[in-house]
């Protein structure tokens, strides 16, 4: 019996023409059909239209869309693959990880950093790495594939602008590749207990602060004031400045502690924070309720966090608890 898949695009560089001002999403769903006539006789896939953007202009609202999609259509398809531009295609990928958990069936996404219409394209060869994946029975939960890596979708990060190999598994072995048009697995895919479990709200109350030097702490009080959530891109391992922490410790005083989450991160992309090792960075963990993200990649934090603001829960500690527990492999230094 062949499987089913459905395919949902959204635009994006893989399906790309000129506009004359630039490169901008032309082609439909049922376009992509005709590069996949391959794969007829092992799946039949079903094309469905989410949008037609540029990634630059997926939003929450969109994560929000596929996950309910896949939610709706869960029982009628084996798999789901999705089309996605590659700016913004991490958050997605980490987004889905939190709002579609424990799932046994494939959700895989790529993309392409040429349109699948130019003569010279890498879209043609994810499109059809994502397919095995897609069919291969080991494979379940969120993956992103791309230049023939299977990347939790928790871990995967736009490394590079233009070369073909655009997407790197930050701080976590990929989960396994596509060679010679076969599926191989490095990680075992071990199958949870517990059923999928689907979530339908997001929290976009979280805010972004990189650190600079010499920046003025008085910006402080008013993130605070429009935001529950501060993640703090810190300097080397989670450095804060004295001068901001004292800020902080003054501002902080306004507030319940789970009203206000306070997360520390890293600029540095690779090996994860370590707030312990340096007084900038104890100090401001002894006195301030800070959450580390320790090996977590700065996609799966910011989407993590909106997920868990969205369930509107009041105890600090179950916060805290949700934040560290492990869901694809977001985290494992804890």
């Amino acid at each position: 019996m062949r499987k089913r898949i459905l395919l949902l695009t959204t635009g994006g560089t893989i399906a790309s023409g000129d506009s004359g001002r630039g490169l901008a999403p032309v082609l439909s769903s049922e376009d992509f059909l005709q590069y996949v006539k391959e794969f007829e006789s092992v799946c039949e896939l079903i094309p469905f239209a989410v949008c037609s953007l540029d990634s630059t202009n997926i939003d929450i609202e969109h994560w929000l869309l596929l996950a309910q999609l896949i939610r709706e259509n869960y029982d009628q398809y084996d798999a789901f693959l999705i089309c996605h531009g590659t700016d913004t295609l991490a958050y997605t990928a980490a987004a889905l990880s939190y709002l579609i958990q424990n799932s046994p069936k494939p959700i895989v996404l790529t993309g392409a950093q040429k349109s699948i219409l130019s003569e010279i394209t890498d879209a043609r060869k994810n499109l059809h790495d994502s397919i095995r994946c897609a069919l291969d029975v080991r494979s379940r939960d969120v993956r992103v594939v791309f230049d023939g890596k299977i990347i939790a979708g928790t871990r995967a990060k736009k490394t590079s602008t233009f070369s073909y190999n655009a997407f790197s598994s930050i701080n976590f072995p990929v989960i396994g590749k596509i060679q010679n048009d076969m599926v191989l697995y490095y990680i075992e895919e071990h199958v949870q207990p517990e059923a999928v479990k689907f979530y339908d709200r997001m929290d976009r109350n979280v805010f972004l602060l990189k650190l600079a030097p010499g920046m003025s702490p008085a910006i402080i009080p008013h993130i605070l004031r429009d935001y529950d959530c501060i993640i703090m891109e810190g300097f080397g391992v989670g450095g804060l400045p004295d001068c901001l922490r004292e800020t902080f410790l003054t501002e902080m005083k306004r507030y319940q502690p789970h009203e206000k989450l306070l997360v520390m991160t890293t600029q540095v992309t690779y090996e994860g924070s370590s707030m312990d090792t340096y007084v900038v960075g104890r100090a401001a963990k002894d006195e301030l309720p800070f959450l580390e993200t320790y090996d977590m990649t700065l996609e799966a934090v910011y989407t993590k966090l909106m997920w868990i603001l969205g369930l509107h829960i009041a105890d600090r500690k179950e916060m805290e608890r949700l934040f560290y527990r492990k869901v694809n492999y977001d985290i494992t230094m804890v």
